[in-house]
């Protein structure tokens, strides 16, 4: 007779509240690889300034890591499955560390870039790996409380890592922001320490073992894609966005896109509070406001105005995502964890990679970046059509 993982727990060790804090300071690091150097931008695109194509390249050296976190999170994921996470982890951490920290001691931007490549796979498997032990350690109402707060902590902490990154910049110069990858190592540490092993790595999984349901997860994996669209539009457009209806200065926008991550936070834990609701029924509420948000923003003549509205679109993608990583969590066999956490965090940072470049092709193709944001929430609207078409029958996703 053979024994399936998926109904097997290989210890009896509980997870409590500080392997989820652990978890959720490692699920920070991947999105402060490009958050801190924000503020020291125009310093970078200053001193490379003669190097050709450094108007392209600079902003690449920033955002490369995003895309590697795309390409690299299934393979990441597979692999946690099969060598076990924490070993995973620790070493992502540690490779995290030590090569973030390189670019600090480079001058050629072309090593710099090649440096943010390795990086960036080295995030692929701490995102992966943190959001799949949290699935791990943790079941049912406490998993959902979990994803909530991590959610809201790497919404909350962009607040507090653009302000330290740019006090980097200005005590130690363009290189400044380099220093702050180091914190990577006591996280590591406490990963060696505290962390337990939930699968064990020796235990062979049968061949009739629980494979991805494909049928399952590839609709969820396309909605997590969009959802990282018109979520990273926002946050990459929000000047742009602003300006539609006034002239702003950086402060403003700073203040703004604070708030936005205030009103992510807020949805994230709001999540949560829908005892008993649906993958559908949550979708179709957080679209909704994705699109009133949109709309808003598209035809407001006062900052006072597109400010709400973007509050009001946040809200509702702090929504959507722990509904996303939720949803695909619950259908996943556990021999499979890894890679379907690793297929989610690829498609939801394949989306936020795409978002500027789509926003940008698409402003020229309908008339403007207002048109955009029309485009943007007509389509959520849709989505919000098909989700209701789901609900009758479906599944409650949010446990009592």
């Amino acid at each position: 007779m053979t024994t399936n993982l998926a109904d097997v727990d290989p210890t009896n060790k509980q997870a409590s509240a500080k392997h989820g804090i652990i978890l959720i300071l490692a699920a920070i690091m991947p999105p402060m690889a490009i958050i801190t150097l924000i503020p020291i931008l125009p310093l970078l695109m200053k001193e490379f300034s003669e190097v050709q194509g450094s108007a392209f390249l600079v902003p690449i050296a920033l955002t490369v890591p995003a895309l590697c976190v795309a390409l690299f999170s299934p393979l990441a994921g597979w692999i946690s499955d099969k060598m076990g996470r924490k070993p995973v982890l620790i070493s992502a951490l540690l490779i995290y560390a030590i090569i973030g920290l390189v670019p600090y001691f480079l001058t050629n931007l072309t090593q710099i870039i090649a440096a943010r490549v390795v990086l960036g796979i080295a995030e692929a498997a701490i995102m992966t790996v943190a959001t799949a032990l949290i699935a791990d350690y943790f079941k049912g109402k406490e998993r959902q409380r979990w994803v909530s707060i991590q959610i809201a902590c790497v919404s909350l902490s962009a607040i507090v890592l653009i302000a330290i990154g740019g006090l980097l910049g200005e005590f130690f110069g363009s290189r400044g922001p380099f220093l702050l990858y180091l914190v990577a190592i006591p996280i590591a540490l406490c990963a060696a320490f505290i962390l337990y092993e939930p699968i064990k790595s020796h235990e062979k999984v049968s061949l009739d073992a629980p494979k991805v349901p494909w049928a399952r997860v590839l609709p969820l994996l396309f909605i997590t894609l969009f959802v990282g669209v018109i979520f990273y539009t926002i946050m990459v457009k929000l000047g742009a966005i602003l300006a539609l209806a006034s002239e702003v200065s950086p402060a403003i926008i700073g203040g703004i896109g604070a708030a936005a991550n205030i009103g992510m936070a807020l949805g994230s834990m709001a999540f949560g509070k829908f005892k008993g609701a649906s993958g559908p029924r949550l979708i179709s509420i957080g679209l909704t406001l994705s699109a009133i948000g949109y709309i808003g923003a598209a035809f407001s003549t006062a900052l006072i105005f597109t400010s709400i509205a973007i509050f009001i679109a946040s809200f509702g993608f702090g929504m959507l995502l722990p509904t996303m990583l939720n949803w695909i969590l619950s259908v996943l066999p556990r021999n499979v964890l890894g890679r379907g956490t690793g297929l989610w965090t690829g498609a939801f940072f394949l989306g936020q990679f795409t978002a500027p470049i789509i926003a940008t092709a698409l402003q020229s193709q309908v008339g403007g970046l207002e048109n955009v944001l029309v485009l943007y929430a007509g389509l959520s609207i849709i989505g919000v059509v098909m989700a209701l078409t789901k609900i009758k029958g479906a599944k409650g996703l949010v446990n009592h």
